[in-house]
């Protein structure tokens, strides 16, 4: 069996386990999907350590040779965000649009730094002398939040728009700025850049502003291309050229392909599709919608099995296992601190809904990119304590991705529903 098979068999299972969420566990299909990979991984990993079960040695072993920083950071990537940014509603972001920037560029440097000196200090203190600037990129890789699941979730509870605009953008936008931020780091890390101000800010800002103004091209062509095709068809396939080969002319210029996505997803899914509609009548536009919502559950789907299927080709113990529990609340802490500073600014020139910052703390859930962006740190280049760097970043961001998603994801109602109970209170 080779990866591709193996691709093909985990859709299999995402379907499946989705199916009979519907009836059994009855949970959002994200965090269903999360807590039907770590069974899977516990069940392998039980056949491959304990029973010596030679099928499930050989599915490990076709996993190991997957290339996950081509598969996830150079590939399903694109689709991701490109899916998600369609869904951003432009009118509703321009009324926060200054909120929404300082969170993402603000909140996720500053959370980034936090993590990393704490994490140097815990790992210090552990026995696991990590070099600092190794902790600075497991901070620049865990900051950013991934919207699917708890946007679900917020959407099912039909919370306040404020709220659900605020996650939103913040979490699609900071999955860009997150990237560019972890690509630079890793540059200094492995690549021997050198860490002074104007080579670092010079990386930053080709990366993010050549992002964004690819994007914007693509948006333009895309634009013309989609309101002047008469065949439903074709409007469908040009979508799907911009995350692939879009996606793919950015990362060899070596600009940041996810800003590229999240830029012209947005412009696509406001602008384009309600000129379309015009043209064409919304039910030209609306399977190209149904498509995309479709393929981005997919292939988050997909994406939780897969680094669940990586973890059962790591060596794990239970001291790289409790170091990802001590990261939990660090992590939690640094998105606090990151988020709730900016806030009591804001509250000075604008009311707020009262739980914003707990919302946006707790409901600041880690996924499929922190995951591919550990995935993507290079094997056998530094040791830690006789581990691997890039097995002890991927464990412990699986922990905490893992609380995150399920204790978090399951938590965060309450909090949505107080928030829901608190602007029907509010008087007119």
């Amino acid at each position: 069996m080779n990866a591709w098979y193996l691709i093909c068999f985990l859709s299999a299972l995402a379907v499946f386990i989705a199916f009979t969420n519907q009836y059994i566990l009855k949970m959002q299909t994200t965090i269903a999907i999360t807590t039907g990979s770590v069974a899977l991984s516990l069940l392998l990993i039980v056949a491959v350590k304990m029973l010596g079960d030679q099928t499930a040695l050989f599915i490990t072993q076709v996993v190991a040779d997957i290339d996950f920083n081509q598969l996830l950071l150079k590939g399903m990537l694109g689709f991701l965000l490109f899916a998600g940014a369609l869904e951003i509603d432009l009118t509703a972001l321009r009324k926060q649009r200054w909120e929404i920037t300082i969170l993402v560029l603000f909140s996720t440097l500053v959370s980034t730094f936090i993590v990393g000196y704490l994490s140097y200090y815990i790992f210090a203190l552990c026995g696991f002398s990590v070099p600092f600037i190794y902790c600075l990129l497991f901070g620049a890789l865990i900051s950013p939040t991934d919207p699917i699941a708890v946007l679900a979730i917020i959407k099912q509870m039909q919370a306040p728009q404020g709220i659900s605009v605020q996650v939103e953008g913040e979490s699609l936008f900071n999955d860009g700025v997150g990237l560019v931020i972890f690509t630079t780091i890793f540059a200094v890390a492995f690549y021997g850049t050198e860490a002074n101000f104007e080579g670092v800010a010079e990386l930053f800002l080709v990366d993010a502003i050549g992002g964004i103004l690819f994007g914007l091209a693509i948006a333009v062509v895309g634009h013309f291309v989609i309101i002047n095709c008469r065949d439903m068809n074709i409007r469908l396939l040009v979508t799907l050229t911009i995350p692939s080969a879009g996606f793919a002319l950015a990362n060899i210029w070596g600009i940041s392909g996810a800003l590229a996505m999240v830029t012209c997803g947005i412009l696509l899914g406001n602008i384009t599709r309600a000129k379309a509609s015009k043209r064409r009548g919304p039910d030209g536009t609306r399977y190209v919608k149904d498509f995309w919502h479709a393929t981005d559950s997919f292939l988050n789907a997909l994406l939780f099995l897969i680094i669940g299927m990586l973890i059962v080709t790591i060596p794990l113990s239970w001291e790289i296992i409790g170091l990802g529990v001590l990261m939990i609340p660090v992590v939690l802490l640094a998105r606090f601190i990151s988020v709730g500073s900016p806030f009591l600014v804001f509250k000075r020139y604008r009311k707020y809904d009262k739980h914003s910052v707990k919302i946006l703390t707790w409901g600041g859930l880690r996924g499929g990119l922190a995951l591919a962006m550990a995935a993507a740190i290079p094997s056998n280049e530094f040791f830690v304590a006789d581990y691997d760097l890039h097995d002890l970043m991927v464990v412990i961001t699986y922990v905490v991705v893992i609380f995150s998603i399920i204790v978090q994801g399951l938590t965060i109602s309450p909090l949505i529903q107080k928030s829901i109970q608190a602007a029907q209170d509010k008087p007119e």
